[in-house]
């Protein structure tokens, strides 16, 4: 019998990876990336209190607008550039990058990209 692999199972399998040596604290939180089939999500957290400090995606009211007819790629470029600009708020000037599992390509580069034009280091 053939067995289908999981595609989301090894990426969760590689997300834990990830997440033994990716730790953010107060001063360097973690920038956490989800991309589904049709919206991708970032969050900055820090995981000494296990709290999120800010939240952006293409959900996100700020960028309804402005996120018709593009691309995906643009659209994970204009949600990077929102969470750096609301981590530039809270006075967060460098993050942990966590990819989520997913390959740093496409638009969770894009997304990197952005985040790295308003102004968050990593």
């Amino acid at each position: 019998m053939i067995n289908k692999i999981n595609k989301n199972e090894q990426r969760k399998n590689r997300h834990l990876r990830v997440r033994k040596k990716v730790f953010g604290t107060k001063q360097t939180p973690r920038l956490n990336v989800y991309r589904s089939t049709s919206n991708i999500y970032a969050q900055i957290i820090d995981d000494d209190k296990q709290i999120t400090l800010c939240a952006a995606s293409t959900l996100s009211k700020e960028l309804e607008k402005d996120l018709a007819n593009k691309t995906k790629s643009e659209q994970a470029f204009m949600v990077g550039e929102l969470i750096g600009k609301l981590a530039i708020k809270k006075n967060i000037k460098s993050v942990v990058f966590d990819r989520g599992g997913y390959l740093y390509t496409g638009r969770v580069k894009s997304l990197a990209e952005g985040a790295r034009k308003a102004g968050l280091k990593f």
